[in-house]
């Protein structure tokens, strides 16, 4: 436990930031800085652009325009997804699958380091305004005193 009055989550660069999200892959408790929160949803908006651009070379793009046309003016044939495209599907669904649980845990240190429950997560549920919610939520500074509510149990690693 810290001192009184605690300390604060270091503050870290990007690629601290990526190392400790696959580090505290499954820690609930305690808290995530805001640096620490940022990076990593810079670095997961960066993957799933290139997943996108990856998915749309293999054949993707071409196989939406076909499909997309509502007045039938193609040659009647629509392309399927080709061999590629379904491995760029597949490859997406696992990277996906292998975040899920990390991001979940970010976020929820994440709103731990405000001193807001981590249950305060489930408001990205309600249609339409509920992301935004969560968003203005992760973004506010940290509260000095949180460590008192939230650093107990297993404490995420900081190196």
């Amino acid at each position: 436990m810290p001192g009184p009055g605690g300390r604060p989550r270091p503050s870290v660069g990007f690629g601290q930031a990526i190392k400790l999200f696959f580090k505290n892959y499954a820690v609930f408790s305690g808290r995530a800085s805001r640096s620490e929160y940022w990076w990593v949803q810079l670095f997961l908006g960066l993957v799933y652009i290139v997943w996108t651009v990856l998915f749309l070379v293999a054949g993707g793009a071409a196989t939406m325009a076909a499909d997309s046309d509502p007045y039938g003016t193609t040659s009647g044939t629509t392309t399927g997804l080709g061999v590629g495209a379904v491995f760029i599907i597949i490859i997406g669904v696992l990277m996906y699958l292998a975040v899920i649980v990390p991001f979940l845990a970010i976020s929820w240190r994440r709103l731990h380091d405000t001193d807001k429950s981590g249950g305060f997560y489930f408001l990205s549920f309600i249609p339409w305004v509920g992301g935004i919610i969560l968003i203005i939520l992760q973004a506010l500074p940290s509260v000095p005193q949180a460590w008192q509510r939230w650093d107990n149990g297993k404490l995420p690693v900081e190196n």
